[in-house]
């Protein structure tokens, strides 16, 4: 998927499969997982969507941390409010999970599918 910009430049948005549907958003993982590589905390992330009942979907991350982080509600909250800085604020991470490795296929690529099929769901 794409967008076109009012110069007439596409942007890539991600496939059409990884896409979040929240509260009628369209979100694309790629653009929120660019923002917070921008972040100093991280080593890797990972952004999926998972059922809400509500929203139908949210956006739920998974960061590896590097070691001048904390796992917790404070680097939580200022994760969140670097995505809405920089990004529109419906497509800040509502759930974000600490990880220790994020699984990737062989040539790099974030298995996003075995993420979103974890079961997960909003609290």
């Amino acid at each position: 998927m794409a967008k076109k910009d009012k110069d007439g430049y596409f942007w890539f948005i991600g496939r059409k499969d990884d896409l979040i549907i929240s509260s009628g958003y369209r979100i694309g993982p790629n653009e929120i997982e660019n923002c917070l590589l921008k972040h100093p905390a991280f080593n890797l992330v990972a952004v999926v969507g998972v059922p809400d009942k509500i929203r139908g979907e949210v956006v739920k991350t998974y960061i590896v941390l590097n070691d001048l982080f904390k796992p917790d509600e404070k680097t939580k909250k200022d994760l969140q409010n670097f995505v809405k800085l920089k990004l529109v604020a419906y497509e800040y991470p509502r759930i974000i999970s600490f990880v220790g490795e994020i699984p990737l296929i062989v040539i790099g690529k974030i298995k996003r599918k075995f993420l979103k099929n974890k079961g997960d769901e909003a609290e």
